[in-house]
């Protein structure tokens, strides 16, 4: 028989043993699960045993025993605490990585314009309407950066040389852009073509390379800023498996119990309500099914849509062109300032008009998902607004520019500019008068109509046709940016009184967390794709004025660069730009190879989510199935007792039985506990008891 010493050295020597090949956090955590005292565990963590009088030279032992251990272990595994080192800083910097992108994330949601007010529209309006102004504030970041970066690189340094402007402003430049403005920053005539150099030992501003280089900067930034976005929103809403789970976590997991507030705690509640709404519409309306006779009914009824809507397109494109035509004749002949507006309102009563129209065939058509009728009245849109603005650019690049005018950069300016400034008059009268007629219509005189819905597509077409005209101007007008800006604040604040006042929520809800994707590649291509069109050709194949704005007296725009590299070319601490411009800017075989790589990696994401799709599908069968075979178990199972009780009826009378007895014990033991409790209370002299 061993003693209890020696079984408790036994155990003590495996327990170090099991200890050795652990790490210092894993050995903590294994003797703060043993059933031992604090003074043991103390013991144990600083390499010893508890030394007793009876037994000390046997836990001296032990302590040595364990110190050679450690040395031993130490010894092996020298080179492996270097690398372990090594680790846990890297795990160190990434983790104050984290928490310094998340403390930023924060800062920037708590500056956050209009957080409140999204809030708040998405608890009433749902997603799809909340989705319009996420797009205006996401316009408006960019518009930001490209007038900081213009105002920094372009325009102070102009205002260092400019010379005081002569011409008397009378007001009536607000609406034309001609007058005062035409010898101001805002005009790409008005700014020189010298080299910027305070006194003779200062640094020297060549004006027209930063000219091009900072609208290249700016264009550059906003492709690439594109193409994260559109990766971002499309990994978000089509790649991600948690958008396939029917909004099935918001109803158990969604709430936050940070909210105290009771304007918050409502506004929450709405929030949840409006999107479990939307998910369960959508999968209703994704369930239902049509007869033979009905799709072809309503393909019919599409077809005919389409023709209607493709000929009115055409019909529009061809008076914009025929007008625009004869536009420079028109101003010629008459000196009335107010004739330049003529083609700015031609096009914004197009612009304002035809997109109600196709608004109406949603009662021809009758689309079942909300979603494919939006999808359909932007394509429509996009086809007429674009086309538009390409026989717009085709009259500015062929008409105007060859003309031979003084200034013809400034007058292409001048024309995008009226342009903007009318759609965005246009967008107020409707806001503000057209939008609360048709309320006072439908509650006073018309009461079946009812309030309106907010026609998402023609809103978001308006934003991308203003932000195209931006983006072409911003060569010729370097303010465009800025009045954009301004534009797009009082839009936010005018399209939410006019929603909060004349519209209603949605008659069918719907999710529309994939639409902001739908938008950003709508201004990606045709929208900027185009503007990168129109500008090449003019940098690459027109003809500056000779006689106003930072590249005159050259042959083409692109000549200060040739001139540049040429310049470099000659100093060996330069090659390598002008390596990288001869083998990457100016190389087509680089572009084709990052075309293609980017069109591969779109169709590899595209392939991702087709397959993410196919196999959140299979397990929601597979969920159901599954589902399936425990209700048949469950209802075998019933069966099975049903049948054993109308066999053996006295085998439910002694189960009543157990339970009864079982019930008066449990009553016993807590009758029995009651009557300790009162005991104890009396002698401690409870007065109570």
């Amino acid at each position: 028989m061993l003693s209890d010493d020696h079984v408790n050295e036994i155990i003590i020597q495996k327990l170090i043993a099991s200890l050795i090949p652990m790490t210092s956090r894993d050995r903590i955590k294994a003797i703060r699960n043993q059933p031992r005292t604090m003074e043991e565990k103390r013991n144990l963590s600083r390499g010893g045993l508890t030394i007793t009088t009876e037994d000390e030279g046997r836990a001296k032992a032990h302590l040595t025993w364990w110190k050679i251990v450690d040395k031993e272990k130490s010894k092996q595994t020298h080179h492996i605490l270097q690398l372990n080192c090594c680790i846990q800083c890297l795990n160190s910097i990434s983790r104050a990585y984290r928490r310094s992108k998340n403390s930023l994330s924060e800062i920037l949601n708590s500056i956050s314009l209009w957080q409140k007010t999204l809030k708040i529209i998405g608890g009433k309006f749902g997603t799809s309407v909340l989705s319009y102004f996420n797009f205006l504030r996401w316009l408006l970041k960019f518009n930001i950066f490209s007038f900081i970066l213009n105002f920094s690189f372009i325009i102070i340094p102009q205002f260092t040389v400019a010379e005081k402007n002569t011409l008397q402003f009378t007001g009536l430049e607000f609406f034309t852009g001609v007058g005062y403005f035409r010898d101001t920053v805002m005009y790409y005539g008005f700014y020189t073509n010298s080299t910027i150099q305070h006194g003779n030992s200062g640094a020297s501003y060549n004006m027209q390379l930063a000219y091009i280089f900072t609208i290249g900067a700016c264009l550059t930034t906003c492709f690439f800023s594109l193409l994260f976005s559109m990766a971002k929103y499309f990994r978000n809403n089509f790649i991600n498996p948690h958008i396939y789970s029917g909004g099935i976590t918001k109803l158990i997991f969604c709430w936050d119990f940070t909210v105290t507030q009771e304007k918050a705690v409502k506004l929450k509640q709405k929030n949840l309500s409006t999107e479990i709404r939307e998910n369960l519409s959508e999968l209703r309306q994704e369930n239902s099914k049509l007869t033979f006779n009905q799709l072809l009914t309503r393909f019919s009824a599409y077809m005919v849509a389409w023709v209607v809507s493709t000929g009115v397109a055409i019909a529009c494109c061809a008076a914009v062109y025929y007008l625009a035509e004869y536009n420079l004749e028109f101003l010629k002949t008459h000196s009335n300032p107010g004739a330049v507006l003529l083609l700015p309102f031609v096009v914004s009563c197009i612009n304002l008009a035809v997109p109600c129209i196709y608004s109406t065939f949603r009662l021809v058509e009758r689309y079942e998902m909300p979603r494919h009728e939006v999808y359909v009245l932007l394509i429509r849109n996009i086809f007429l607004k674009i086309s538009i603005i390409g026989i717009l650019c085709y009259y500015w690049l062929n008409t105007v520019a060859l003309s031979g005018e003084e200034c013809w950069e400034t007058l292409i300016g001048q024309d995008i500019y009226r342009l903007l400034l009318m759609d965005f008059v246009f967008s107020l009268v409707n806001s503000f008068l057209g939008e609360f007629l048709r309320r006072i219509i439908g509650m006073q005189l018309i009461t079946s109509l009812g309030l309106q819905e907010f026609d998402i597509a023609r809103n978001v077409l308006e934003l991308i046709y203003a932000q195209t005209l931006v983006w072409i101007g911003i060569f010729f007008c370097p303010l465009l940016p800025f009045i954009q800006m301004i534009m797009l604040f009082i839009m936010f604040y005018s399209k939410n009184i006019s929603l909060m006042m004349n519209f209603q929520p949605p008659s069918k809800a719907w999710r529309a967390s994939q639409m902001m994707t739908f938008f950003i590649f709508l201004l990606f291509f045709p929208s900027f794709t185009g503007v990168l069109c129109t500008l090449a050709i003019t940098i690459w194949r027109l003809k500056p004025s000779a006689d106003c704005g930072p590249f005159r007296g050259l042959p083409l725009f692109i000549h200060s660069i040739y001139s540049w590299i040429d310049t470099l070319s000659t100093r060996p601490g330069y090659l390598w730009v002008v390596w990288i411009y001869r083998n990457l800017i100016g190389s087509v075989h680089f572009f084709f190879i990052l075309t293609l790589i980017v069109l591969i990696i779109t169709y590899l994401y595209w392939q991702i989510a087709e397959g993410r799709k196919i196999m959140i599908r299979l397990l929601h069968e597979q969920i159901i199935n599954e589902g399936k075979d425990k209700m048949f178990l469950i209802e075998k199972l019933i069966k099975l007792q049903d049948m054993e009780k109308k066999a053996n009826p006295s085998s439910l009378v002694l189960e009543r039985r157990e339970v009864e007895q079982q019930g008066s014990l449990h009553l016993g033991e807590h009758d029995g506990s009651l009557d300790l409790r009162f005991r104890r209370s009396v002698q401690e002299g409870n007065p109570r008891a």
